[in-house]
């Protein structure tokens, strides 16, 4: 039985006893959170506790309640359970008995007893009516990385859910070092105004890649917003920036004028030609205003919730903002690439009031270096002696790119590849040769890594065993891997540059995240992991399958007995290794609970034929 794909029932069952219906209610308003299961069907009843929750289950002291679910069916024997939530939470107990349902076995669950009061909860709650899920996931997944360019982005629900939804920012490469940075407002709240923002963006997109001029995204966004009732009257910003010398060129619709603040501290307000919103006043001329941001000065975009409150004056509520982002950014360190990902939400947070935010509050900043980032040369001898200290200095550089850990490691093995490969073959059977790393980011955020030599290449035989595999390790790594052999050896790595925006934890989709670690200590390296298994942890899945594995060329387990929530994802993942494994001629072993969820979601998704499930 899966507890992740049901839907619960909206309303607790009734036969029309008085008895019966006095049970019930009492149930329905309990603080802890109830199931009721039945093997067959999964979820029949849930109380309103459990109905804030959904039915995807949490972890307990590394336990999956899912798994325990699953283990009562089989035995049917009652199970207690109690220990943190996820890896660090909160105290909480979880029962699970045995319970005949609809004449077929079945179980009672009761999850957070007395541990939890009407203001806490067994487990983060979801979104209210899963305005959020739907906001969250219609805002870009990542924001591009330029190299004279920080980009940061995030969005935070408002704390009534009757006012969440339809706020939204986006920042699409053009080319050239070109960027598009968007921020706007859809009419409306809830799910209504999440659709709306999503078909406005999808809009937006299309027309600024067959025309990015603000007059003409703006006319094109107008045009659509009169034939959609629901994206009418919605508010835009929409700049086009050079992220080289910092021309920016931009237009607004209904929409407050963004802050610039300079190096020196001083902020001020972009001037803005006032206009009606999208689609309110047909055929409205559109302004276009040139302003150039200057190096080490910061663009700060945002949308209608940042200045919503009771202020008597709206400009007290800008002045308010204007001071949250100089106090931001004046911060020791805060504009250096390592950091710069949390400016956004910093500055969101640096607005909230104290009983939360009245309105969603999407803030997009665009930072420009004060000086632009040098590339990187190393010039070494082809001896594996050398390797520690590429790895060292390589990993400094890409950091200060503000790089993600899963990139720089994927990055960092690739290159480590190429270097042991020039140092182990390029000058074979004779004296050790010179050998380069050059590094660089191009205008539009593409990384180019080059190692060099003046050796021979040496392709690999037939059958080459340990050896020989570096290309596969590479490509297996990053976006694109070109050989070159015309003078001695060049390979040469490139891997677009993203950064994941800045999601409120508080407010997050998924508040628990998988714990993915690599047990090196047996014959063969074990990837064991811990947690919900979704989208963001599968990426953390990939790369450390890989690491582990040296790009597919060698054996490893993956150990997933641990897991509750294994994603469509985290499937993609182990399908793309396992054929890997099989073209290199070894199968991937796969250690998942026996009647648990985990291993029922690879059964069903046809892995076991590509697997040895253990």
């Amino acid at each position: 039985m899966s507890t992740s794909d049901s839907s619960l029932p909206p309303q607790p069952p009734g036969d029309g006893n008085e008895g019966s219906a006095v049970l019930v209610s009492a149930l329905e308003t309990a603080p802890a959170a109830i199931y009721c299961l039945s093997a067959e069907t999964g979820p029949v009843w849930a109380n309103a506790r459990a109905r804030r929750h959904g039915t995807t289950l949490p972890v307990v002291d590394g336990h999956p309640v899912a798994d325990l679910v699953d283990r009562v069916l089989r035995t049917g024997q009652s199970e207690t359970l109690s220990g943190p939530l996820g890896t660090d939470g909160p105290q909480t107990t979880v029962v699970v008995r045995p319970l005949r349902v609809g004449g077929g076995p079945g179980a009672l669950l009761v999850l957070g007893g007395d541990t939890a009061d009407e203001d806490s909860a067994p487990w983060p709650l979801p979104p209210d009516d899963v305005v959020e899920q739907a906001q969250l996931s219609l805002l870009p997944p990542s924001l591009p990385m330029l190299p004279d360019l920080l980009l940061s982005g995030s969005y935070h629900r408002a704390t009534l859910a009757d006012a969440a939804g339809g706020d939204w920012y986006d920042a699409v490469p053009l080319g050239g070092g070109r960027l598009a940075l968007v921020i706007g407002d859809a009419v409306g709240h809830g799910v209504p105004a999440a659709g709306a923002m999503s078909r406005l963006r999808g809009a937006m997109r299309s027309s600024a890649l067959r025309d990015p001029s603000p007059g003409a995204v703006l006319a094109a966004l107008d045009a659509f917003a009169g034939q959609m009732d629901d994206v009418e009257g919605s508010s835009v910003f929409y700049g086009l920036l050079d992220a080289g010398t910092g021309r920016l060129l931009y237009s607004a619709a209904g929409h407050p004028a963004p802050l610039v603040v300079g190096p020196d501290g001083r902020a001020t307000s972009l001037p803005v030609t006032p206009r009606p919103p999208l689609g309110s006043v047909p055929g409205t001329v559109t302004t276009v205003v040139e302003h150039v941001l200057g190096q080490g000065a910061t663009l700060v975009l945002f949308s209608n919730g940042a200045v919503a409150g009771a202020d008597s004056d709206p400009t007290d509520a800008r002045q308010r903002l204007a001071d949250v982002a100089r106090k931001v950014l004046a911060m020791p360190g805060a504009v250096e690439s390592d950091a710069s990902a949390g400016l956004a939400g910093a500055i969101a947070e640096g607005v909230r009031r104290p009983h939360g935010w009245p309105d969603d509050v999407a803030v997009l900043v665009a930072h420009r270096r004060a000086t632009s980032l040098e590339p990187l040369r190393l010039d070494l001898l082809a001896v594996p002696s050398a390797l520690p200290g590429v790895r060292r200095r390589l990993g400094s550089w890409l950091a200060s790119l503000g790089m993600g850990e899963q990139d720089r490691v994927a990055v960092m093995v690739a290159v480590g590849e190429a270097c042991a490969n020039a140092a182990e073959h390029a000058y074979r059977d004779t004296e050790p040769g010179p050998m380069s790393v050059a590094a660089h980011v191009d205008a539009d955020g593409v990384l180019s890594v080059t190692v060099r030599d003046e050796g021979t290449w040496r392709p690999p035989g037939r059958d080459p065993g340990d050896r020989g595999r570096g290309l596969l390790i590479m490509r297996q790594l990053v976006d694109g891997v070109v050989l070159d052999e015309e003078h001695g050896t060049v390979v040469t790595l490139s891997l677009r540059l993203r950064r994941s925006p800045d999601v409120d934890p508080g407010h997050a989709v998924s508040a628990v995240r998988a714990v993915v670690t690599v047990d090196r200590d047996g014959e063969v390296p074990v990837v064991r992991v811990t947690g919900p298994v979704d989208e963001l942890s599968a990426e953390q899945l990939r790369i450390r399958l890989l690491e582990a594995s040296h790009g597919g060329t060698g054996r490893v387990e993956l150990d997933l007995v641990g897991v509750g929530l294994f994603s469509s994802a985290a499937v993609r993942v182990v399908l793309a290794i396992a054929r890997i494994a099989r073209d290199e001629r070894w199968r991937l072993v796969v250690h998942a609970r026996a009647g648990g969820v985990t291993r029922h979601v690879l059964e069903i998704s046809g892995l076991a034929d590509l697997v040895d499930l253990r």
